[in-house]
């Protein structure tokens, strides 16, 4: 589906959206994705595909009052309603843009965060390579900084494997071009309905892994999801 379709998918159901990428549980993960940034005060971090700004929280605490978080997003509803939260907060180092994670609006920052993203991409691989020369320009020190990848995919977690028939159910229905009868067929032992969403996430870490060095990876939620990070 086309960038605007995936726009209008998501901007029509942004209530429930947030709804779930708010949920305690999911919180939790947030904040572990955060952690593997390895952010400090004053740092200048960019999320893309930020939402609703259910990671906006993390962020700005771990880069304090004196750092810099900038939010990006393709959905006009997502973005209103992550700037209502930065309003609410009162946070004044906190930025929304409405843009294509594809073709940013920013430059050098010193970290970036891609959460639940990739899967919706054309081209994964190109994008993170674009990631993280953004990132490669970003510290003055010369070190680089780190980029962090969540997504989710089918578990080979012992028990997370009795759930992928439901996991693969709710890709399916949460999928911008995805049909009842693909929800249906999801439910299926064996289905392979998240064999495109798993590409993507493969294709993203491929790159990333070849493109940083002092990589970590930890999986969350018995399997299904998994953050990536490394410095660039």
């Amino acid at each position: 589906m086309s960038g605007r379709g995936v726009a209008e998918f998501y901007g029509d159901n942004a209530a429930l959206y947030d709804r779930i990428a708010t949920l305690p549980p999911v919180g939790r993960w947030r904040a572990r994705a955060v952690a593997a940034l390895d952010l400090a005060p004053g740092d200048t971090v960019v999320e893309m595909g930020c939402g609703t700004g259910a990671n906006l929280p993390y962020l700005r605490r771990a880069v304090g009052p004196g750092g810099r978080v900038v939010g990006v997003d393709l959905t006009g509803p997502l973005l209103a309603r992550a700037r209502d939260r930065v309003a609410r907060e009162g946070w004044t180092n906190v930025h929304v843009v409405q843009g294509d994670a594809t073709s940013p609006p920013v430059t050098a920052p010193d970290a970036l965060l891609a959460t639940f993203v990739v899967g919706l991409l054309d081209d994964p691989a190109t994008a993170v390579e674009d990631w993280c020369a953004l990132v490669a320009g970003g510290p003055g020190d010369g070190t680089g900084g780190r980029v962090a990848l969540v997504d989710a995919t089918a578990s080979e977690h012992p028990a997370g494997r009795f759930l992928n028939p439901a996991f693969r159910a709710f890709v399916a229905a949460g999928a911008p071009s995805s049909s009842a009868e693909d929800v249906a067929r999801a439910l299926v032992p064996g289905s392979d309905l998240d064999g495109p969403l798993s590409e993507r996430v493969r294709a993203s870490r491929r790159t990333l892994t070849a493109r940083s060095r002092a990589r970590r990876y930890e999986t969350m939620g018995l399997g299904f999801v998994g953050v990536l990070s490394g410095q660039v």
